[in-house]
């Protein structure tokens, strides 16, 4: 039909195609304007009483004059062809809006709101839908919302029930049974075959609300009768228990309009429209009110041997990885919280230095394989405790005991979890207890990122995976262990082949898991695939959004390919995730003199750097990595601070690769070029294989036209 003329409309382009015939982009030659042209099917010219019964239903709708409801123009019939004109609304579906992770509130009420009021108008005049989904609502390029169709489902019909029914869910199957268009949104009596009404109308509204909200269907099958045995059957997961940042009315009100029962529902769409200003202001009530804020301080050892530090710092961090996935919750980090073990600081300074309002402390006492393990909250404004308890079991018993830890803290502070929040803070990656011992004794020495603690932590993670084939964060912890031994300390094949299939084993043993995928990303960087590299750390912060390394590590990648400016962004993004933190601060500087920021943005980014180094070096005075990155920040502004705070790091160990290299970065930029090459070529010589960072470090810039540079990294 493209090209030819009905009446004074030219068809210019066809645009869309469904059960009620076919939808074409018209020129009206009389007025100038373009319409929206549908072709109704050839069966209605056939059968006078449903075209006389569609005219006069077309008038009714086409009176509606509603800013949410396309308009209609007209209804015409030409050389035996029925079709009618309508307003042209250029946009995009409702469709194409649904997101996967849901719509935020307010997005979500810009969307809701006008559809309802629309819907309550149509009602109003005694029209029904019938057809309500998200390919009948467009959303136009001036952001206002038009929903198409109103009243036309009526064609499908016949007088009887039974056909209100069949023919509406036909039309959105495949003869495979593969479920399409209607179904999904269909009230319970229109797929028992009774005669739908407006309440159908709000059932139809209720699943695209959760569709919204929660980027999923409530009912869903993989046939058409199992798809409308859901819809029968099935009730579904509360919105605000799978996103516990929504207004928990917000679930009353869509839980309301998927009732089973058309009575149970809102008996009007305008008593709907109400509870949506409800919600409005619920949803402003939680922007008022912050979320809950806790730190959990490593436990004391008050074991006879005091053997147990790797212990007590163990179940910190497994409750502070656990707590760090509620959406509703901040959870100071591991970095921040540690920093005060061993002090004698008042728990209403820490909570004032954190900047959170609950404080979780606790002890451990083993003896053989008994526990006692105390615990309390307690609320930094007043000094009172929220709760405590006391866990005397056997040592097979962690797990469950730090499972009551994290429940026992999330109902204290009154947060809502969602299913998957609460198997998260349960998630246990072994069950197998003296593995997990061999574990966290690993990981703190994985923490000291020396070369003796990359071996002692290797060794110790082979342990637990001896003992548990399958536990994946042992593989994740060993292939952290083989990529940093590669870049800092001995850039062997072996390590990078250990890296890889570690991080591969990992990933195969728990796909879900962020750790993996960020220890892959990490393995993949140092085989130089950026490209693989940046879609696991992706999966990991989609997976695990505070998760530190993920961003951490893949700014690194970042690094390793001249990238800075991706580099600056995901290094500022760590230390959001981990305020305290003092390494993503300090390497983001040099992303930034790579990019040639302003003077005044690496001033104030300097600035935050040295305040984070210098807090966390009162608390930590002799932590060689807070030293050397931060001398390499502070030796623009004071440069006897810096060369003094380079040298403290080197007297720890003047032959750690590792400290060698970086104390080379703050020689080079104090001006001592001959003894920064003197440090890096002992650094090279003493394992440092990371080729590709020396290449991109903007504290090397001094050094690059030095022929012993050139020479140092050709021998490379």
């Amino acid at each position: 039909m493209i090209g030819s003329t009905l009446s004074h409309y030219k068809i210019l382009d066809k645009i869309g195609q469904g059960g009620m015939g076919e939808v074409y982009l018209a020129e009206d030659l009389n007025l100038g304007r373009r319409v929206a042209l549908k072709v109704l099917p050839q069966e209605m010219a056939e059968r006078p009483e449903r075209l006389r019964r569609f005219q006069r239903e077309a008038k009714v709708v086409a009176s509606l004059n509603h800013p949410n409801i396309v308009t209609l123009y007209s209804v015409e019939e030409v050389e035996g062809l029925t079709f009618i004109t309508m307003e042209l609304v250029e946009g995009r579906s409702l469709e194409q809006a649904i997101r996967t992770d849901g719509l935020p509130v307010e997005d979500f009420l810009e969307i809701a709101v006008p559809l309802v009021e629309a819907l309550a108008a149509a009602h109003e005049r005694g029209i029904t839908h019938r057809d309500l989904k998200p390919a009948n609502v467009m959303l136009g390029g001036d952001g206002r919302l038009k929903v198409l169709d109103f009243g036309l489902a009526k064609l499908h019909e016949e007088s009887s029930p039974g056909d209100d029914a069949t023919l509406a869910y036909t039309a959105g199957l495949t003869q495979a049974g593969m479920v399409l268009g209607t179904v999904p949104y269909m009230a319970p009596e229109q797929v028992s075959g009774r005669t739908a009404d407006h309440r159908s109308d709000i059932f139809a509204l209720g699943v695209i609300f959760y569709e919204l909200l929660t980027g999923q269907r409530p009912f869903r099958g993989d046939s058409s009768a199992e798809l409308i045995s859901s819809i029968l059957r099935d009730r579904p997961a509360e919105v605000h228990e799978m996103r516990v940042d929504l207004p928990s009315y917000l679930g009353r009100v869509v839980r309301r309009c998927l009732e089973k029962d058309p009575d149970r529902r809102f008996q009007g769409a305008r008593d709907l429209r109400l509870e949506l200003d409800e919600v409005a202001r619920e949803a402003k009530k939680r922007e008022a009110k912050p979320a809950p804020a806790v730190a959990v301080l490593p436990f004391v050892d008050m074991s006879p041997e005091k053997d147990q530090d790797y212990f007590c710092e163990g179940i910190a961090e497994e409750l502070i990885n656990g707590l760090g996935r509620i959406e509703n919750l901040r959870v100071a980090s591991r970095t921040s919280s540690f920093q005060f073990k061993g002090t004698t600081a008042d728990i209403r300074e820490i909570g004032r230095r954190l900047q959170v309002g609950s404080v979780l402390e606790g002890s451990v006492r083993k003896a053989g394989n008994r526990l006692r393990i105390t615990a309390q909250l307690v609320d930094v404004q007043d000094g009172y405790r929220l709760w405590s308890d006391r866990f005397d079991r056997d040592m097979k018993d962690i797990f469950a005991i730090q499972d009551e830890i994290a429940e026992s803290i999330v109902a204290a502070l009154q947060v809502t979890l969602s299913p998957k929040e609460r198997r998260a803070i349960q998630n246990v990656s072994t069950r197998d207890v003296e593995a997990y011992d061999y574990y966290l004794r690993g990981r703190k020495f994985f923490y000291e990122l020396s070369e003796r603690g990359f071996r002692y932590a290797r060794q110790l993670y082979a342990r637990a995976i001896e003992l548990d084939p399958s536990y994946a964060l042992a593989y994740a912890g060993m292939a952290d262990c083989c990529s940093f031994s590669y870049m800092y300390t001995e850039s062997t094949e072996a390590n990078r082949i250990d890296a890889d299939e570690n991080s591969r084993k990992a990933l195969e043993l728990d796909p879900d898991l962020a750790e993996a995928h960020a220890s892959r990303g990490l393995a993949l960087t140092i085989t130089k695939d950026y490209h693989g590299a940046k879609a696991a750390f992706e999966t990991a912060v989609r997976l695990n959004p505070r998760l530190y390394e993920a961003y951490y590590f893949h700014a690194r990648n970042c690094m390793a390919q001249g990238d800075y400016a991706g580099a600056a962004e995901l290094f500022g993004k760590a230390g959001e995730v981990r305020p305290d933190d003092y390494q993503a601060p300090a390497l983001r500087i040099q992303a930034l003199a790579s990019l040639g920021a302003s003077e005044e943005e690496r001033r104030a980014a300097a600035r935050k750097a040295i305040e984070v180094a210098e807090r966390h070096l009162e608390l930590n005075p002799d932590d060689v990595r807070a030293l050397y990155l931060g001398a390499a920040v502070v030796i623009d502004f004071d440069r006897e601070r810096g060369l003094e705070w380079a040298r403290r790091a080197l007297a720890v160990d003047p032959d750690e690769a590792v400290i060698l290299y970086n104390v080379a970065c703050v020689m080079a930029k104090a001006g001592e070029h001959q003894e920064a090459i003197d440090l890096l070529e002992k650094a090279v010589a003493s394992g440092f294989g990371y080729k590709e960072w020396i290449e991109h470090d903007s504290d090397f810039i001094p050094l690059r036209d030095d022929p012993r540079f050139q020479q140092l990294l050709e021998s490379m």
